[in-house]
């Protein structure tokens, strides 16, 4: 296919084409004139588009930032208040039943998340009693995370789940003790000047590779109990969850969007 270089293609657009699209006798002009002329009115040149490098199994995308890469939980706090108690062991982030969630340090709007995670191997316990444990973007709409291989529970509650409010399209989970992967898309909700939503929360989330929620439409919160409902926030940091369970996390990462 032709190429148009971007000087010819401006000069054909102030000299040539501009002046004729706002005359009677445009689309006669138009239609008589050659074709790499007539497709370049809808090339557009600028602006470019910002490089980036792609990631690897072993490493993020060039402009992401890594929460946990695997030795250091400087990213993250504990909602008690102090530095986060969880555990590090072998590249891994493990929840230490008891010492509560923990958020990180900077505030996040939209944004691309890549999350790892594994269940216990040993099996205990039931429905949501077994692998607990949340992704809350904002700190406040939750991505389920929970061993759901042969696992009842209500449907919305179980792995991949918008916490109560959307069920998974399909369960992708594999079995406890196997590391499982979440890329998120979150895009954060929009208030106006006066408070009032102006765009809902939406989420599109791939299991383990295989989409399980389709840009889906937030209610508000993810609540364990009662509706959700909107309150007026700007950005918020990210939190996982201590839901008793010694979950582990590796290789988080985020792009803001």
């Amino acid at each position: 296919m032709f190429k148009s270089s971007s000087a010819f293609a401006i000069l054909l657009l102030s000299v040539v084409i501009a002046p004729i699209i706002n005359s009677a006798s445009a689309q006669a002009q138009l239609s008589e004139a050659p074709s790499y002329q007539r497709a370049a009115i809808t090339e557009l040149w600028e602006p470019l588009p910002k490089q980036v490098q792609p990631g690897t199994a072993q490493q993020p995308p060039s402009d992401a930032i890594v929460l946990f890469g695997g030795s250091s939980l400087a990213a993250w706090a504990s909602t008690r208040g102090g530095a986060a108690q969880w555990d590090i062991e072998d590249d891994s982030l493990i929840v230490k039943p008891g010492t509560g969630d923990i958020t990180t340090t900077a505030s996040f709007g939209s944004v691309q998340l890549h999350a790892e995670w594994r269940t216990p191997a040993e099996v205990v316990g039931d429905s949501q009693d077994r692998g607990n444990s949340g992704i809350f973007l904002m700190g406040a709409y939750e991505v389920q995370v929970l061993d759901s291989t042969n696992n009842p529970t209500y449907v919305n509650g179980q792995a991949s789940s918008i916490y109560k409010q959307h069920i998974p399209l399909v369960n992708a989970s594999l079995g406890p003790g196997e590391w499982q992967t979440y890329d998120i898309v979150f895009m954060a909700p929009l208030f106006g000047t006066d408070g009032r939503l102006a765009r809902p929360a939406t989420f599109t989330v791939f299991h383990n590779g295989i989409l399980v929620q389709n840009n889906v439409v937030v209610q508000g919160p993810t609540e364990y109990i009662g509706n959700p409902n909107y309150k007026t926030h700007g950005e918020l940091p990210l939190t996982l969850q201590d839901h008793g369970s010694p979950v582990a996390y590796r290789n988080i990462w985020l792009r803001r969007l």
